[in-house]
């Protein structure tokens, strides 16, 4: 069992070693060791007189052979006795194999402690609360100040200084206001309003055919 402490406190981390390995790798194997049937049959011949019943996986890609034995004793002599000897004109170099075992065998989902981070939630996350809308704010100033604005006349919301300009505000008048406004002040002259005049279409002809 190993373990790891980290700001004072002891986190067990469930992975165990063997530590007797059972198995041999043989790294950097001659490249004949894969294509010659008699080259592959002396070099199992090698690890066959510790144990008969000897298994064997051959890596190609990696040049790699791992060797598989009954028991770790007959694992460890093998490697005494032939690491780092000559075969086929090479140094053999072999190593142990460790089985390492993390946690269950088969593969478990993951804890359900921050699967709030997926887009959507299926769930809120542990300890939220909906927050409450806040009451709205009515500026009762403001709407009196508006309620009191009048067709025609203008207020002064920013009186100017010497430095910056003032802001007038000139409430516009409605077509019937000011068509009533016409009608009170007879003697006030106004400018006529523009007419629109539509654009007349051009005379049809008949010969004219395409």
């Amino acid at each position: 069992m190993q373990q790891s402490e980290k700001g004072g406190e002891e986190a067990t981390v469930d992975v165990q070693f063997t530590d007797l390995p059972n198995a041999l790798i043989a790294c950097k194997v001659t490249e004949e060791v894969f294509n010659d049937e008699s080259l592959k049959a002396s070099f199992e011949s090698l690890f066959r007189s510790f144990d008969p019943e000897v298994s064997f996986q051959f890596f190609k890609s990696f040049r790699r052979v791992r060797i598989n034995f009954g028991d770790a004793l007959a694992a460890a002599e093998a490697r005494l006795r032939l690491h780092k000897s000559d075969f086929n004109g090479k140094e053999m170099r072999l190593y142990f194999a460790q089985s390492v075992h993390i946690g269950s065998p088969r593969l478990e989902p993951p804890k359900p402690d921050k699967q709030f981070l997926i887009s959507p939630p299926a769930s809120p996350p542990v300890g939220w609360q909906q927050a409450q809308d806040a009451m709205p704010v009515v500026n009762y100033d403001l709407l009196c100040a508006i309620s009191k604005l009048g067709p025609g006349e203008k207020y002064e919301l920013h009186t100017g200084t010497p430095t910056t300009p003032s802001v007038v505000v000139h409430v516009c008048e409605s077509g019937q206001d000011s068509s009533e406004g016409e009608e009170d002040n007879e003697g006030a002259t106004r400018p006529p309003r523009p007419k629109i005049i539509q654009t007349r279409r051009p005379d049809f002809t008949p010969g004219v055919m395409h």
